[in-house]
């Protein structure tokens, strides 16, 4: 992962939030699970180039928002912390697609704002962030690989161009719940897993980057909004066709 996809080119951040910042993503993404331990700080310290002093900062600012726990003589792993909130949806019944169509409402509260605020606020690096994470989903689709997490990460991506953490944290929360036509997924289904169905919500997110590169606040508001409204509709369409069975 480069560093330079999170961090604006036009001023020079301190190195402990570029590692932060990239931790985050990461454990956001699920990379690193709740309860994984995190690389060594040897390793840390090689990967992002950064002296210990750098890792051990920033290991001290995700311990103290009770995102990782040090343990003495064990490590440093990651804690459940604001997932734990939404335990619930992956219980025994998140396979319902009642309970998708639930987090997609609660992505519609955050999501149409984020995009608009992401169109007024991003930087270039933001901005490019969200164009790679949209590429990856292109290539994945191409290439017959799962796209939920390059989905999740364009969407993360947008919430970090809002520059507000609090959108950021409610995405990570919900994690891997956040996309349902993954083939991971509980609710990924053969009529949310087809290539088309896939291509026309790599189109959908077209829209929405277009909107956000052209700093259009109220176009990328819309785009999402016409986006996740598409998604509660497939899975109205799905739990209907299950009714009729």
């Amino acid at each position: 992962m480069s560093l330079n996809e999170i961090t604006p080119p036009t001023r020079k951040p301190k190195l402990a939030d570029m590692v932060i910042d990239a931790l985050r993503k990461r454990i956001g993404t699920g990379e690193f699970g709740p309860g994984t331990k995190l690389p060594t700080e040897n390793q840390l310290t090689v990967h992002f180039g950064v002296s210990r002093t750098v890792v051990r900062e920033a290991i001290a600012a995700l311990a103290a928002d009770g995102t990782v726990q040090p343990r003495q003589g064990a490590g440093v792993f990651v804690m459940a912390s604001a997932a734990s909130a939404f335990t619930a949806i992956g219980g025994e019944s998140s396979n319902k697609i009642s309970v998708a169509l639930n987090v997609l409402e609660v992505r519609m509260g955050i999501e149409i704002e984020s995009a608009g605020l992401a169109a007024q606020r991003r930087s270039a690096s933001q901005e490019a962030a969200i164009l790679e994470a949209w590429n990856e989903f292109g290539r994945l689709l191409k290439s017959g690989n799962p796209t939920g997490k390059s989905d999740f990460a364009f969407h993360r991506a947008i919430a970090a161009a809002t520059n507000n953490p609090f959108y950021i944290e409610v995405l990570d929360a919900l994690g891997s719940r956040t996309i349902p036509c993954d083939v991971a997924s509980p609710w990924g289904t053969e009529s949310v897993l087809t290539f088309e169905y896939q291509a026309g919500l790599h189109e959908e997110h077209r829209r929405i980057l277009l909107a956000i590169s052209a700093q259009n606040a109220d176009g990328a508001r819309e785009a999402m909004r016409e986006h996740l409204s598409r998604s509660q509709d497939r899975y109205r369409a799905r739990l209907a066709q299950q009714a009729g069975h």
